[in-house]
């Protein structure tokens, strides 16, 4: 709970004004925008696995600490340096990081807590999220008053602070590292990534939620970049005083995170860990986050925008904590952060193909309808649920 708190802390601050910061003082365009993201999501794509393995073979404490290192030092880079070039490599050093603790966080939770306790904590781990989320915002926000690029620098700095403290207090319990030897420890790494892929291969299950986290991967690229973009260049904000516009984008995200914790804690009592619940309610989610994004792309009005934009955050908000915890059902201890890591690699692999294209529709069409092309990429999502729901696995 500390780490997620954190880590989102700090990461929201970064969130709440990195948009309006690459926008209007690195002045890149909606497909350098995306092309950003894609640098981010094609270095998770090449260093997810090996990462994950890594974390199964040596230590998950110690890859959560490396990736905690290097996505400080991404932060502070793209802080100090507004260009292009200097973004894209900040964004190469800050997936390299996140590589490193995406999957091994995840593992080494089950292994403190095991496997049936787990479900609940990814869960208030989501709301712990968002609360640190709303408070990183708003320090997001205040930093930025000063000046745009200070968000960036401080939160790499405290990112480096947190690496320390886990370094001195982050236990590992239930956990095992396999043999040291230079020739033994590649035999194990590569045998534990086969096992990994012949146990996702093997699952029906598992391979339907693969393709549904390509499908999001696709979906979610164009509105993590473009959506500021839509309400800078679509609407005009109501007058706040003297405040500018970038308090609003703190309201924005700071009520999303409100409602996203109520709308997580409304899951979390209501949703059982079976496969046949957890495939209903993403059904649910993902049918209204379809809505949710064509009407959000589509709005004429602040106020239309707004709410569908935060309808939007909730929805997501809400699909995250289910999904990892119907993967975590069906994984062993030994494979753990490496299947989690192959879901996050296909992800990726959505972003990487489906963030360029997004990108040349809103340069060449307009930001709304990159949006909306998004929402319609979801649409396979649903016919995959109900694939899930014939199979009735349990």
């Amino acid at each position: 709970m500390a780490l997620t708190a954190a880590s989102t802390l700090f990461s929201y601050s970064v969130f709440a004004v990195s948009a309006i910061y690459r926008v209007t003082v690195a002045d890149l365009n909606p497909l350098q925008l995306v092309l950003v993201g894609t640098a981010l999501k094609t270095t998770i794509f090449l260093c997810e696995i090996p990462t994950g393995v890594l974390a199964d073979v040596y230590s998950r404490r110690l890859s959560i600490i490396i990736g905690t290192i290097l996505i400080g030092a991404g932060l502070m880079l793209e802080g100090m340096e507004p260009t292009f070039l200097a973004i894209l490599l900040a964004q190469v050093l800050w997936g390299i990081g996140y590589t490193f603790t995406s999957g091994a966080q995840q593992a080494w939770i089950a292994d403190q807590v095991g496997e049936e306790a787990a479900h609940h904590v990814f869960l208030q781990g989501a709301q712990v999220s968002q609360v640190g989320g709303i408070f990183g915002t708003f320090l997001g926000v205040g930093l930025a008053s000063y000046r745009l690029g200070l968000p960036m620098v401080a939160s790499g700095a405290l990112y480096l602070g947190l690496a320390l403290f886990l370094a001195l207090f982050m236990p590992e319990r239930g956990f095992t590292s396999k043999p040291e030897h230079p020739l033994a420890a590649w035999r194990a790494i590569r045998f534990t990534l086969h096992k990994g892929l012949h146990l996702v291969r093997r699952q029906s299950v598992l391979m339907i939620l693969l393709g549904v986290g390509g499908f999001h991967g696709i979906a979610s690229e164009g509105l993590d970049r473009l959506w500021e973009m839509h309400f800078l260049q679509n609407f005009a904000f109501p007058d706040l005083g003297r405040l500018e516009p970038i308090v609003w984008f703190g309201l924005i995200n700071a009520i999303a995170s409100i409602l996203s914790i109520l709308g997580v804690e409304l899951v979390r009592q209501r949703v059982k860990a079976n496969h046949l619940a957890a495939a209903k309610i993403l059904f649910t989610i993902d049918s209204l986050l379809i809505i949710s994004l064509i009407t959000f792309s589509q709005a004429q009005s602040f106020e239309w925008a707004l709410a569908a934009c935060w309808a939007t955050d909730l929805l997501r908000a809400a699909n995250e904590p289910i999904y990892i915890a119907w993967i975590n059902q069906k994984l062993d201890s030994t494979t753990r952060a490496t299947a989690f890591s192959i879901s996050s690699q296909v992800s990726a692999i959505g972003q990487i193909l489906g963030g360029p294209v997004i990108g040349v529709i809103a340069n060449d069409l307009s930001v709304r309808a990159a949006i909306a092309a998004s929402g319609v990429t979801l649409v396979p999502v649903l016919l995959l649920y109900l694939r899930a729901l014939k199979h009735g696995q349990s």
